[in-house]
């Protein structure tokens, strides 16, 4: 017979794998009488775990949420994943997210087991962010928690947004989702006064309570919210993940060293040290300089409008280089 304690880990341990527990099963898992595991509930009970009974033909036990966060139980591979997730978290976030994830961090390996400690400690993560001209604002936990309910809820919600939140109509939308990109939290919503998608930066929305109605949710343009966005933020509108602008060129330089220096764009090798380069952008003229930055002979494969981009941007090139007046 086990010791009462190990018996109430292991019991703890069975009640979080899965939902419902036939009191029999426990029994002859644990190996101890159906009059063991109520007296163990019991006192899981008294620890501040909420245990149910579940009523049936065999009776049974559940694992419900309570009023206050009780002691936790994790297997090995779940204690490494939860260490790994708080410090991608306490590394990558900014203000009281960071703050909150690296004081659970140190809750967790302090409970660690030596063997886990060790395994953890030799993982050093650090979270590095693209560089920017301004830096992310922190974000308010309790408002991503608000605007994660009406997600769920599917409750409309009303609030002020920008960076001068001055007294005015407050905005009406619909949100449907809360994601990350490039180290900001967004909400994307469907804006009812603008009858159009909207991605609204968590940062600047100051909520205003109470939500509601309920809506129904509207499909996405592009069919998901990485499709969307990825358009929403290459110009292409949300319809679609491509650039709006794609061309085609060829470069006076061996593939390998294009591909250093090519973080979405198709390098192909044509011939030693000459390449093919098929490159995207927001708009022809972005796409032109873009190309112009590997400093080599260029022949534009096409389409036309990368070419009229490039005659453009030689014409304003020109009009620098040589002090005239403001070119087109």
């Amino acid at each position: 017979m086990p010791t009462t304690s190990a018996r109430l880990l292991a019991l703890l341990s069975l009640l979080q794998s899965r939902r419902d527990w036939p009191g029999g099963v426990l029994a002859e898992r644990l190996g101890i009488s159906l009059r063991t595991v109520r007296r163990d509930v019991d006192r899981l009970r008294e620890l501040g775990y909420p245990v149910a009974a579940v009523k049936g033909p065999d009776g049974g036990y559940r694992l419900d949420a309570g009023t206050e966060l009780p002691p936790l139980l994790f297997d090995d591979e779940q204690a490494v994943a939860l260490t790994v997730a708080l410090q991608v978290a306490a590394t990558g976030a900014d203000g009281a997210l960071a703050d909150a994830a690296a004081r659970a961090l140190h809750t967790v390996r302090q409970v660690l087991p030596a063997r886990l400690r060790q395994r953890v400690g030799t993982l050093s993560v650090t979270a590095v962010a693209r560089p920017a001209t301004t830096a992310a604002e922190p974000v308010d936990g309790e408002v991503l928690l608000a605007l994660g309910s009406a997600v769920h809820a599917r409750e409309i919600l009303r609030f002020d947004y920008g960076t001068d939140r001055t007294a005015g109509p407050a905005r009406h939308a619909e949100p449907h989702h809360v994601v990350t990109w490039d180290g900001r939290w967004y909400l994307l919503a469907w804006d009812l006064e603008r009858a159009d998608w909207r991605t609204f930066r968590v940062d600047r929305i100051t909520l205003r309570p109470p939500h509601g109605p309920r809506f129904t949710p509207r499909p996405l343009p592009g069919g998901d919210v990485a499709t969307y966005l990825t358009g929403v933020f290459r110009g292409s509108g949300g319809g679609s993940a491509d650039w709006p602008c794609r061309g085609t060129v060829l470069l006076d330089l061996p593939a390998a060293a294009v591909a250093r220096h090519t973080r979405d764009g198709l390098v192909e090798e044509i011939a030693p040290g000459r390449c093919r380069l098929t490159l995207g952008s927001w708009s022809w003229v972005s796409l032109a300089a873009a190309v112009a930055r590997y400093d080599t002979g260029i022949t534009v494969v096409g389409p036309p409008a990368l070419t009229e981009a490039f005659a453009l941007l030689a014409d304003r090139f020109t009009h620098t280089a040589t002090g005239g007046g403001a070119a087109r």
